[in-house]
């Protein structure tokens, strides 16, 4: 009865971890980002996107979108183009949606990149409204 008990609340756990996935810090997120090959002069860019999107969580699902479209993760990828919200990888980014959720953020970080490299920050609502011609984060404290 023990063992049941202890197996119960560690599954328990585990779908509670997942579900509310990770908070990072600025400079914890500004460290993740330059690891998955971010440009350091892009950085107070890319983490103002991250705050004005999903307030540096990965877990968080927005929308439903005037089209009917959701937005993943740290980035808020969206799901008409980019995502799969199927069980199958697909669509541009060639990922299932659920896995740009996941504390891992190279699925989302590589997804980011190719919408960057094809639309440049303007892709993002959220920098355009809150980041783009204002102050960025100053990252400076940081170590990067």
């Amino acid at each position: 009865m023990g063992k049941s008990l202890y197996f119960l609340a560690l599954i328990g756990f585990c779908l509670f971890a997942e579900i509310n996935g990770k908070t990072f810090s600025r400079c914890e997120l500004a460290r993740a980002l330059k690891n998955h090959g971010f440009p350091r002069d892009k950085l107070p860019d890319w983490v103002c996107l991250v705050e004005a999107e999903s307030s540096r969580r990965t877990d968080v699902v927005g929308g439903p979108n005037s089209d009917g479209s959701h937005d993943y993760g740290l980035f808020q990828i969206n799901d008409r183009y980019w995502c799969s919200t199927t069980n199958n990888p697909g669509k541009d980014c060639h990922v299932r949606c659920k896995d740009l959720l996941t504390d891992d953020i190279t699925k989302a970080s590589n997804c980011a990149k190719k919408i960057y490299r094809i639309h440049n920050f303007n892709a993002w609502y959220g920098w355009q409204n809150k980041c783009r011609g204002k102050p960025l984060p100053d990252l400076s404290h940081c170590g990067i």
